[in-house]
């Protein structure tokens, strides 16, 4: 499909329309193409286009404007919980009067022990105070990285947390507590309303380049250049005719 043709903005849902990407499993498809909003973190939604001025008792409209925090690649790597970077202004010496400067604003981060009892195995996780809270709010790690939207955790590691969870229990295999079947099916049967196939869990948080290179091992479509198809066409070619053509020796007068 060439892209030049249309405005850049609509190429990356162009490009899902075309080729390998095209052939990417529908769920997969739908969880790209499905937009929701993260939850406020930094600011709070008024939750109404209006509100009542308490002095002069008028109606007045209002608009919610997000603050949209950066995510430096070391999110990627924690569960921060929404929170980020805010860049903004600050007045010099607290004084209105001063200058403003500039200044980003950094969620704390702690380094913490987590435990997962559907991969029983602990992981030591860089996390945030909100992040501890949500998880005490879900009732436990695993509670949390599976119930939590994925513009919620807008982690990486998160992702691939809640991906190897929920193939654990689509599997429900033996490995888990191998030597306890009660403890084991007691886990399986805490988590069932997240169970879904195993060919819907695997594709769960990978990105769209892990995806196609999936697609592709899947299809095991890894085309050969054309130069080595001719270039062994044409081996096989001359060592027939040296086979099939009589030796012809030249004698010398």
């Amino acid at each position: 499909m060439p892209l030049h043709k249309f405005p850049p903005a609509t190429w990356e849902a162009l490009k899902l329309k075309d080729g390998i990407h095209s052939r990417l499993p529908p769920h997969y498809l739908k969880s790209l193409t499905e937009s929701r909003k993260p939850t406020p973190v930094h600011w709070v939604p008024h939750g109404a286009k209006y509100k009542m001025n308490p002095k002069t008792g008028q109606r007045e409209r209002v608009q919610d404007v997000p603050i949209l925090p950066y995510f430096p690649p070391e999110a990627d790597k924690g569960l921060w919980g929404g929170e980020g970077w805010i860049s903004g202004f600050r007045y010099a010496n607290n004084d209105k009067l001063s200058a403003r400067v500039k200044k980003t604003w950094k969620p704390q981060l702690f380094d913490r022990e987590l435990y997962s009892e559907i991969l029983d195995k602990k992981f030591n996780i860089t996390v945030t105070i909100r992040t501890l809270d949500l998880i005490d709010a879900a009732y436990g790690f695993d509670f949390y990285i599976l119930k939590t939207p994925k513009e919620d955790l807008n982690s990486k590691l998160g992702m691939d947390l809640k991906r190897a969870m929920l193939l654990r229990l689509a599997k429900r295999d033996s490995n888990l507590h191998p030597d306890d079947p009660a403890k084991r099916e007691q886990i399986y049967d805490r988590y069932k309303e997240f169970v879904i196939p195993y060919e819907e869990a695997e594709w769960v948080g990978l990105t769209l380049e892990e995806a196609v290179e999936k697609q592709r091992l899947l299809e095991k479509k890894d085309p050969v250049p054309l130069f080595k198809v001719y270039a062994e066409e044409l081996a096989q070619q001359l060592q027939s005719q040296e086979l099939t053509e009589p030796l012809v020796v030249e004698q010398k007068h």
